[in-house]
């Protein structure tokens, strides 16, 4: 099992040519998977780790509700945002500056064949960064992500999470607010939930400005102890 995972930082990327980019790794993991099943041959299948920041944009999961995203076509372009139906699980969720999205792409033959562990593990990850900053973050029942006092009137979701798997093969993943705009959630109702808020880091700690780099370091240490991986950095030009 190759539990190497090669990490690439995009930096500040295009939604869709971001997603154009997980397909071909997806496939080309896939690809390798059906090849070895069909030749009998046991090649190691790659995995792979993206950092990337999106400029503002609203995604629709397939099972989502559209009524959930409060503005119009014309409204999206005063704000600058634009809007896709994507093939991840989940309802809307929005991205953009100050927000750390990573997508793992991974061959789960190489880890574990469960897609609730893994979801569960990335949950772990973000949950065991915010305890460095002093914060105690929760699962909610029933909802995937990472929330803040839950169960109480004040409850307020800092992480999304959505994925897709086909084959035992991941993609998409998970969303941080970080030093997050949070005025644009109000344009959508976050992931089809009325009753919750949403929040960031920065907000939380009651700073201006939280180091994102700092924060995607200590998400990588705690997904390499989680998954047994091995993180490989490569830089890389999409």
């Amino acid at each position: 099992m190759n539990k190497k995972v090669i990490l690439q930082d995009l930096g500040l990327k295009d939604y869709k040519e971001t997603w154009d980019y997980q397909e071909a790794l997806f496939k080309e993991i896939v690809d390798s998977k059906i090849k070895n099943r069909r030749e009998q041959s046991n090649l190691e299948t790659p995995n792979y780790f993206l950092y990337v920041e999106h400029p503002h944009v609203y995604t629709l999961g397939k099972s989502g509700d559209i009524n959930n995203l409060l503005v119009n076509e014309t409204q999206l372009k005063e704000k600058e945002a634009s809007f896709y139906k994507i093939n991840r699980g989940g309802d809307i969720t929005y991205h953009g500056p100050g927000q750390i999205v990573g997508y793992p792409i991974l061959d789960l033959d190489n880890f574990f064949t469960d897609i609730h562990k893994y979801l569960r593990f990335l949950e772990e990850m973000v949950i065991l960064t915010l305890a460095e900053y002093g914060l105690k973050a929760e699962r909610s029942e029933g909802e995937t992500g990472v929330w803040l006092d839950v169960g109480t009137p004040f409850a307020r979701k800092i992480c999304a999470m959505g994925v897709r798997a086909s084959r035992w093969v991941t993609m998409h993943g998970f969303a941080l607010n970080v030093n997050t705009d949070l005025g644009y959630f109000d344009l959508m109702i976050p992931c089809g939930i009325k009753d919750k808020a949403v929040t960031s880091l920065n907000i939380e700690l009651g700073k201006t400005k939280v180091d994102e780099e700092e924060v995607k370091q200590k998400l990588l240490q705690h997904f390499e102890t989680l998954f047994s991986a091995e993180l490989i950095k490569e830089k890389t030009e999409v």
